[in-house]
């Protein structure tokens, strides 16, 4: 969603299927409410809050036979009820179809009042629903379930009394139709929830890292337990071996090993001393240590990653509009092939009346549009759990289907593929002028963005003095400028300073001349080899792309085995080139999510890492949290790429299932229980090979 606008959120109970949520953005969007999703899943509707009183929104959901809530709704067991008790009763009406004809159950009144009480339940809990999408003019599939087994009951009752006490009334004994399918379907109706929940543990998970409680010291020095939500800015917490980090901070006193794959999929501990920084959530493994809140409530990185985790689940992939479009005219296309299949069946293959109504019955009953429904929802919230659980963070569906379909990967150099951790490793300059020289580089790096510059910055803070610099500025991607004392400084490369040669990897000029020279170097991060061949394994075309000169790229491509290689490049001559690769095929660009903003931008997926979350997630749709290493890339591409073959998978099944599954029916080679059976199957079938994805090995 587009942070600039401001959502609001409600939960929705109520819905039975995905056609429902359909109904409900159809009705909202009719009001004149904007930019409206409705997700069946998460039972939840997000729309834009222009001008809105959200308890208006409440009622024009609730009209429609909904209800909604800005708290959460607690779980409804209702459906898991309704099954057991429909159960009881269905089993003996059910079980008459295998004992001899003088065994009570055989009895039409026995089977009538047997088969009532279940009726009602399907009148109840179908009905209502069946009603409800029919006001909001969204069809759903209980609209089928009533029909059907409001015909199956209807025709047994009037048969029967019809024929009161003849043969010919055994012949309209259809109630255990009736109370069999509503009983399965509220079976497949449980199973179907219970499934969906799992697709949803993600960020369950992560909100139950947040609701931790944490230590604060008193100003008496006494420890007092608080809840997360009640931690305030520059509150004094301690933290002890086992314990998990309760919000971001800085450690004032002691040290520890921290476990951070939470954040970033990484496994091995980090030792952390005294002025690093911490990240609420991460564990302490071992050690004891005081630290100062410095991020609270939703400022947290954690925080920030549910919210991007929460809002990337309502971005839908373009492959999901083939099934939404299918899946509005559905309902009404399937009664029309009902009411066909009666009539072919009846009136021109001269097919029994009782045989022709079953046959339209099992065409209803076996039709599922809530598979397709579903087939793109619950595979893409396991997939991006599982990308958030290895501490990859990725924009939504069309994101995963986008990074799927990458076939070149180009990678900045400095911060990306190097550390970004600069030392410099020699200072030319006059010795008399070397003190004037290593505050002045120190003040104007205080001003810039650049990697480099917050590594010197690092470097130099102990021995340099902050200068009143004027007219500060920064030019992307070439150096920085200021005026102290009346002369004119400039920092930069050796095209920012009008130089030709190349004696310096950095210069430092004073009006215009050359003042120092600067000489840096970083080193390259690990295991970027064996990722840059697994990447090129799958396919992808690796690039690098940089603002640095030609040896140190070229350098670094040597080492990592990267052979195309743009080095120099400023800022604008970066968006040309991605241009150009977009031309070639979708790109993706991976950079550190600060200067390389307008290039990340640009290409089909830019890819940040996450060493400047709030930045990151600004300017790319997937995010790396782990900034020592990029094996990550692999990962990420190769759950978006197992995530849309399970997306592929579950639509063919939806589309293979009803096209094969409604003649079938039609012709008779399949009772309207064995329908209902399959039916209430199919949506399971499509939630369990999403759920697949959680543990599915996608190495392969």
């Amino acid at each position: 969603m587009d942070k600039a606008k401001k959502y609001l959120s409600l939960n929705i109970s109520g819905m039975t299927c995905s056609n429902c949520a359909k109904g409900i953005e159809k009705h909202l969007t009719k009001k004149g409410i904007k930019e409206v999703k409705v997700d069946f899943v998460k039972a939840e509707a997000h729309f834009l809050s222009k001008n809105l009183e959200i308890d208006d929104v409440i009622k024009e959901i609730e009209s429609i036979g909904f209800k909604a809530k800005t708290e959460e709704i607690e779980e409804d067991t209702k459906v898991e009820k309704l099954f057991a008790f429909c159960l009881i009763l269905t089993i003996p009406l059910f079980s008459h179809m295998f004992l001899n004809e003088n065994n009570i159950l055989h009895n039409p009144i026995i089977q009538f009042f047997l088969a009532l009480p279940v009726y009602i339940v399907g009148c109840y809990y179908f009905g209502i629903s069946a009603w409800n999408s029919l006001k909001s003019k969204v069809p759903n599939m209980d609209v089928l379930i009533i029909i059907g087994t409001t015909a199956a009951f209807f025709y047994s009752l009037t048969g029967n009394l019809l024929f009161w006490g003849a043969p010919e009334a055994h012949n309209f004994l259809f109630f255990e139709t009736t109370a069999t399918i509503i009983t399965i379907v509220l079976l497949g109706n449980v199973l179907e929830h219970r499934s969906v929940k799992q697709t949803t543990t993600a960020i369950k998970e992560l909100n139950s890292i947040q609701n931790q409680e944490a230590k604060r010291e008193r100003k008496d020095g006494s420890i007092e337990i608080i809840s997360f939500k009640n931690i305030i800015k520059d509150d004094v917490l301690l933290v002890n071996s086992g314990d998990k980090v309760p919000t971001d901070g800085i450690i004032m006193s002691g040290d520890g090993y921290f476990d951070e794959s939470m954040m970033t999929g990484e496994s091995h501990s980090i030792l952390k001393k005294s002025k690093e920084e911490v990240i609420g959530g991460t564990l302490l493994i071992d050690g004891n240590i005081k630290m100062i809140a410095q991020k609270v409530g939703k400022e947290t990185v954690l925080s920030h990653i549910i919210k991007l985790v929460k809002s990337a689940q309502n971005n839908k992939p373009n492959i999901q509009r083939l099934a939404d479009k299918v899946s509005a005219i559905f309902v009404p296309l399937v009664i029309l092939l009902s009411l066909i299949t009666f009539i072919l069946n009846h009136y021109v293959f001269d097919i029994s009346l009782s045989d022709s109504i079953m046959r339209a019955i099992a065409v209803l009953v076996i039709s599922c549009p809530c598979a397709m429904g579903l087939a793109t929802p619950t595979a893409v919230m396991v997939g991006l759990g599982r990308a958030a659980k290895s501490g990859i963070l990725i924009k939504g569906g069309n994101t995963l289907e986008e990074f799927a379909k990458v076939k070149n990967v180009v990678f900045d150099k400095t911060g990306t593929l190097t550390t970004g951790d600069f030392k410099i490793d020699s200072l030319v300059c006059n010795e008399s002028d070397k003190e004037d020289v290593i505050n002045i580089i120190f003040s104007l790096e205080m001003h810039s963005s650049h990697p480099i510059a917050k590594s010197f910055i690092k470097e130099l803070e102990e021995k340099a003095e902050l200068l009143e610099l004027e007219e500060i500025q920064e030019i992307k991607g070439q150096g920085i400028q200021a005026n102290w004392k009346k002369d004119f400084y400039q920092f930069g490369s050796n095209k920012f300073v009008n130089n030709e040669e190349e004696t310096h990897q950095i210069y430092l000029y004073k009006n215009n001349s050359f003042f120092a020279g600067v000489n840096c170097s970083d080193e390259i991060k690990n295991d970027l080899k064996e990722t840059i061949s697994k990447l090129k394994k799958q396919g992808l075309t690796t690039t690098i792309l940089s603002g640095d000169k030609v040896s140190k790229c070229e350098s670094v491509g040597q080492a990592i085995g990267i052979n195309n290689i743009y080095s120099e490049h400023l800022p604008h001559e970066k968006l040309e080139k991605i241009d150009e690769f977009n031309k070639n095929g979708p790109t993706a660009m991976v950079g550190d999510g600060i200067n390389d903003a307008p290039a990340l931008a640009k290409a089909h997926v830019g890819v940040a890492l996450g060493g400047s979350t709030e930045v990151a997630i600004e300017s790319a749709q997937v995010v790396l949290l782990n900034t020592d290493n990029l094996k990550q890339i692999d990962k990420a591409y190769k759950i978006s790429k197992h995530t849309l073959k399970t997306i592929k998978q579950n639509l063919f099944w939806a589309f293979s299932y009803n096209i094969v599954a409604i003649p079938i029916a039609a012709l008779g080679f399949l009772t309207p229980m064995w329908g209902a059976m399959f039916m209430a199957f199919s949506d399971i079938i499509v939630i369990g090979n999403s759920l697949r994805l959680k543990k599915k090995n996608i190495n392969k």
